[in-house]
């Protein structure tokens, strides 16, 4: 048992041991004061409780630091969380005593945050904060997590937000506004419904144009601009043969016809034949390519000769300049439009085509690589807006099989 002592300075000390048995005191104004908190002390060790009152001098920065020591998650997560980490979580916290922040002070920066920066990067911020102060509540340094009910606006969706392309704009606007090189690139991401990484990761052991599948089998992975592949896919589920489309067979064919890619080397590489990096894929041959084909901003021609450029810029607001050459008004729209397709919003059209021409959901579950068909269902039977699918299912005489939908893949 504890016991309170008056101290020569006329405050009153409360003495007791902690649950290794080491001897530990702190100092109240007054005798109540020290007795409650023996009280409360003893009843914490009763209940396995304890948190020490001085634990929670360390600062956040020094736990965060063991934290982050402790990750064993992939490379990738890893590089994000821990950009999260240097660049928006510790400059907040890192000098902070754990003990010193509050429910409010939480709230009060994620409010903050809000207002200069997107939800999704709000939401790892608040994710990794919550996370060190969880690991400080189980290595008892303080009682409890005040991150906990910290709120968090509702993300609000846009006009720009996952997008979907029908297969008749991908193949007739979307595929020939692409380089030639990287044609093939697009076109698999389309046609067969692969993520970036398992794209980029595609090596010729993996390919059978004869029979019309591939495999996945392993991705790359790119971490602070440099890429290496990974023998793995994202799940065990990643790993699957895909069938294609007859019309990706050949643009497949012709691409390995011009860029014979080496003995099990990947299909599709950057011009010096190294592993496509997604950063300067999307600057240098995505956005350009949506541009081209009108699937980003607007271009138009003065009777002058001159090229006009017309965007919405990141506020929101219409922004439009005049260029000499054609050239340089797809960089300029290509740089600063805000919204647009994006690579990874193939795979999603990808799947919503075949929910929309009635793919059996386990069938699609398969090829795109999900763990569950409740992933499969939640993403995609959402998105179909196919409004012949609905006439047709009600004898509608008027619902004309493919008059508004996309064009069916053969």
């Amino acid at each position: 048992m504890g016991f309170v002592n008056p101290t020569p300075s006329g405050k009153w000390r409360a003495n007791w041991r902690d649950p290794e048995g080491k001897q530990r005191a702190k100092t109240f104004r007054t005798k109540r004061e020290a007795s409650a908190f023996l009280a409360q002390i003893e009843t914490q060790k009763t209940q396995g409780s304890y948190v020490s009152p001085h634990a929670g001098r360390l600062l956040f920065g020094d736990h965060a630091q063991r934290w982050m020591r402790t990750w064993n998650t992939e490379i990738t997560t890893a590089a994000r969380d821990g950009s999260v980490m240097r660049n928006h979580v510790l400059p907040q916290w890192a000098a902070w005593q754990l003990s010193k922040i509050d429910h409010m002070a939480v709230q009060e920066w994620i409010t903050q945050l809000c207002e200069k920066h997107s939800r999704a990067l709000v939401v790892e911020c608040y994710r990794l904060t919550s996370g060190v102060l969880k690991s400080a509540v189980r290595n008892r340094l303080i009682p409890f997590n005040p991150a906990e009910e910290v709120r968090i606006p509702r993300k609000r969706k846009r006009d720009t937000d996952e997008r979907i392309i029908s297969r008749a704009d991908v193949r007739s606007r979307l595929l020939p506004a692409v380089p030639q090189f990287y044609r093939a690139v697009v076109a698999t991401a389309a046609g067969a419904g692969l993520r970036w990484g398992e794209v980029a990761g595609l090596c010729s052991d993996a390919l059978d144009l004869d029979n019309g599948t591939l495999r996945v089998i392993r991705t790359v992975v790119e971490v602070g601009g440099h890429t290496s592949f990974k023998p793995f896919p994202k799940s065990s589920a990643g790993r699957r043969t895909v069938p294609l489309p007859s019309w990706l067979v050949e643009i497949i064919r012709e691409h390995v016809r011009a860029w014979p890619p080496s003995e099990q080397g990947p299909v599709f590489t950057n011009t010096v034949g190294k592993p496509l990096r997604r950063t300067l894929f999307r600057s240098r041959v995505w956005k350009p390519a949506l541009v081209r084909a009108g699937l980003l901003g607007e271009i138009t021609q003065t009777s002058s000769g001159a090229w006009v450029g017309s965007w919405t810029g990141e506020h929101g607001d219409p922004v439009s300049a005049e260029f000499i050459t054609y050239a340089a008004v797809v960089k300029e729209v290509a740089r600063h439009a805000q919204g647009g397709l994006k690579f990874h919003d193939l795979r999603h059209s990808y799947a919503t085509w075949l929910v929309d021409d009635g793919v059996p959901v386990n069938m699609v579950q398969r090829v795109m690589g999900h763990e569950r068909s409740s992933t499969t269902l939640d993403l995609y039977t959402r998105r179909t807006d196919n409004g012949d699918r609905i006439l047709r299912a009600l004898d509608d005489e008027n619902g004309d099989d493919d008059a508004n939908g996309p064009v069916p893949v053969r």
